[in-house]
């Protein structure tokens, strides 16, 4: 039975190992391809972490507990469980609701409501800072209305051409019904 506990300790640390070297190269060469099993708690790092378990709990309750053989395995099989049921409570699941993109695309400028950044020219470029998410973006701009804009205003993207945000100056209505 140690062999059996050594072998799971011992396959649940290499397959850490070889996932945290080389598990982007991994994931993206499989690219989905066990989308199919739709439960949560089977993440691979569950079902390693409840392996890994089992194995150093089988060895350590063998080594030091007296227990027959029966017991040992019932009981590293409880700690396995319970374990992974932590580790899914306690990591997976809440990193799994913090993933956010920081990514976004120019078509979603317009409308948006930005800083001007560097003084925008009647005739000319400036710059412009928009908040996308937790994060800035700085997007090159000109005026909409061929106004000289000054850094430090808010101005509202009207449309975008060929990678400039054309902006004019965004007035805030007071007072008005909503």
């Amino acid at each position: 039975m140690q062999t059996l506990y050594l072998g799971c300790l011992a396959l649940g640390v290499i397959f850490t190992v070889v996932s945290v070297l080389v598990g982007d190269l991994i994931g993206n060469a499989l690219h989905g391809i066990f989308d199919f099993v739709s439960f949560d708690f089977l993440n691979p790092a569950v079902l390693t972490g409840a392996v890994t378990v089992f194995g150093g709990a089988g060895i350590l309750l063998t080594r030091y507990s007296g227990l027959e053989d029966g017991a040992v395995l019932a009981l590293s099989l409880l700690i396995a469980a319970f374990m992974a049921v932590v580790l899914y409570l306690a990591v997976i699941k809440p990193m799994d609701k913090s993933e956010m993109s920081t990514g976004f695309s120019m078509n979603d400028l317009p409308g948006k409501i930005g800083e001007i950044t560097v003084p925008v020219p009647a005739a000319g470029y400036g710059e412009i800072m928009v908040k996308f998410g937790a994060g800035n973006s700085l997007h090159t701009a000109a005026s909409f209305e061929h106004q000289s804009l000054p850094a430090g205003i808010k101005v509202v993207v009207v449309e975008v051409r060929e990678g400039v945000a054309f902006v004019s100056e965004f007035e805030e209505r007071k007072g008005a019904d909503m």
